[in-house]
């Protein structure tokens, strides 16, 4: 297994980059919404006082093959360039939750559209870049990804109770994707980004209730289980699959599965049935052994600084261990949009922006980037 750290910096900046069918049948691309396309140089100029030099980005899989098995990577390569120009290292996903048009997790080509669309990128990166490590998201978020066409009917293929079926199709994909990254270019790393949660049974739970509320909370691990081949063997997972596990950590993460109440962090350790982030990521190490990042992380509006602060405290009990923790990613870096109800934007990225007509200017959130430097300082990162 290869230990050898890839990231160029430990703090890294996720720009919201999901294109999939929102609950009302509408295609969402928050590259565009976000202005992150047309403003990427002024945004990666940007992180320049945080010295963050690492990003997270998507290449928006309905855009690059409109048509079945032809791409169009213009706009990908643009934004390549724009970090070999400003010295910013691009962890791509290649799937961040949509799909091109008609194809959906159940349709008999999907695999075969994916493993062709993992060796197209690959070629296609190489073309402009032969010599840095690439870094790849094969399909970003699957347990949630699941849960939100399978079982929510909030995106492509819009079910209920047909999560576990969802999963399966997408992790077939997903392996088969691996395969073929790695027959493209044998030196890839492959970084999964899963979320990491925490469900607990509420006060007085009966036996069958504690049960129940340990079984979902252990399903979040599905992903990584078949991915190392323990779970759904048939589909060809093996441990050398997991590489660098990337965990997405975020405020209503923890609650009661019946009923379903969140946790309230702000209280933290004060409620006995709320785990500490350093805790969680622990025993997630303690299952695979890999090194780990905390993917993506953030919270909305005024609570910001306050998140960052916890996620310091945190993240310095993790780096006074021996543990592989590489690094931690704010996303969104800057200001996005809800995927249902694009009016209401969530002002959780160190930038919030003020909306035109025809443009849009980046407006550092002052208390949030404070709490970042002061962060960036104590953990000596």
């Amino acid at each position: 297994m290869n230990n050898f750290n890839p990231f160029e910096s430990f703090w890294m900046a996720g720009y919201e980059c999901t294109d999939h069918v929102n609950a009302f049948g509408i295609r969402v691309d928050l590259i565009n919404l976000t202005g992150h396309l047309q403003l990427i140089d002024t945004d990666y100029k940007n992180l320049s006082p945080f010295n963050i030099r690492t990003v997270r980005e998507g290449i928006r899989w309905s855009k690059v093959e409109t048509i079945p098995y032809e791409y169009d990577w213009s706009a990908v390569g643009d934004m390549i360039q724009t970090g070999k120009d400003n010295n910013i290292q691009q962890v791509w996903d290649l799937c961040h939750f949509g799909y091109p048009d008609n194809l959906s997790p159940f349709d008999p080509e999907f695999t075969n559209r994916f493993v062709a669309l993992c060796k197209a990128f690959v070629q296609f990166y190489r073309s402009i870049d032969a010599v840095s490590t690439l870094i790849i998201t094969p399909i970003n978020e699957v347990s949630f990804l699941s849960w939100l066409g399978g079982d929510a009917k909030g995106t492509v293929p819009f079910c209920n109770n047909r999560g576990w079926d969802v999963k399966y199709n997408l992790m077939k994909a997903y392996i088969k994707g691996i395969d073929a990254l790695k027959v493209a270019d044998p030196l890839v790393r492959i970084l999964t980004t899963e979320p990491l949660i925490n469900i607990v049974p509420c006060l007085n739970a009966n036996t069958e209730e504690i049960e129940n509320a340990s079984a979902m909370h252990e399903a979040q691990f599905q992903v990584t289980e078949i991915l190392c081949g323990r779970l759904c063997p048939e589909l060809g997972g093996k441990p050398g699959y997991l590489d660098i596990l990337g965990y997405n950590f975020y405020y209503n993460n923890q609650w009661t599965a019946a009923p379903h109440e969140f946790l309230d962090w702000t209280i933290g350790e004060f409620n006995p049935k709320f785990i500490p982030l350093h805790q969680l990521l622990i025993e997630a190490y303690k299952k695979y052994g890999r090194p780990f990042v905390l993917t993506e992380t953030s919270h909305p509006k005024e609570d910001r600084s306050l998140w960052i602060k916890m996620i310091e405290r945190e993240s310095q009990k993790l780096l006074e261990t021996s543990l592989p923790f590489w690094g931690i990613c704010w996303y969104p870096m800057v200001n996005r949009p809800d995927w249902d109800y694009p009016k209401n934007w969530h002002y959780a990225g160190i930038w919030d922006d003020v909306y035109e007509k025809d443009s849009s200017v980046r407006i550092l959130h002052e208390p949030s980037a404070t709490a970042l430097l002061e962060a960036q300082r104590n953990l000596n990162k």
